[in-house]
């Protein structure tokens, strides 16, 4: 008899409820612990991917917050810049053309010289007109350039479309051809 064949018959009594002992651990890992255990780590990640979908359900919710008010803002800003920037009607528009510009020259010693005034025909269901002028000045290249930053950093709505700079004598002033536009509010019927 061989070593491993004597220890097994004469130490049976032992050796029997150990092995069974051993068998009914392997089964109890792998009917029990196991599948606890794989249940436990689904569980882990559907909490870890539960807590990843609140942060980006409360960051969609910020930005949606954040959206609705730069909305209202951005409503609030357009209503103040159609109600206190934009001139009222072409009444406001040409009157703003016709004495706020030539008032900042004179300031600026910028001379007038002439205005030409266009006004597009307003489109169908346009909410707002355009006023078109082309003036002429006469001055020196730094009264034009101080006229130009006033006028840019007036409170007015003028946008200049075009300048035009010309010296026919270099002694004399530089002649100047300015293209601007203002809009103005129409009213329920168009004008």
């Amino acid at each position: 008899m061989t070593i491993w064949r004597r220890i097994l018959v004469e130490k049976r009594a032992a050796i029997i409820p150990l092995a069974l002992g051993v068998l009914g651990n392997i089964a109890a890992y792998v009917l029990w612990v196991y599948p606890l255990g794989v249940k436990s780590a689904g569980a882990a990640d559907r909490a870890t991917m539960a807590a990843l979908g609140v942060q980006n359900a409360e960051r969609e919710f910020t930005a949606a917050k954040a959206l609705v008010s730069g909305k209202a803002r951005a409503e609030e800003a357009l209503s103040t810049f159609y109600d206190k920037v934009l001139p009222a009607d072409m009444g406001s528009a040409l009157r703003l053309t016709y004495t706020t510009l030539p008032a900042i020259a004179r300031k600026v010693n910028v001379r007038f010289v002439s205005r030409k005034i266009d006004t597009d025909p307003p489109k169908k269901d346009a909410r707002l007109g355009v006023l078109k002028t082309h003036t002429q000045w006469t001055s020196d290249y730094e009264s034009f350039r101080r006229f130009i930053f006033d006028v840019e950093s007036a409170p007015a709505f003028v946008i200049i479309d075009e300048v035009t700079i010309s010296q026919q004598d270099p002694a004399k002033p530089l002649s100047v051809t300015l293209s601007m536009s203002t809009y103005y509010r129409l009213g329920a019927n168009g004008n």
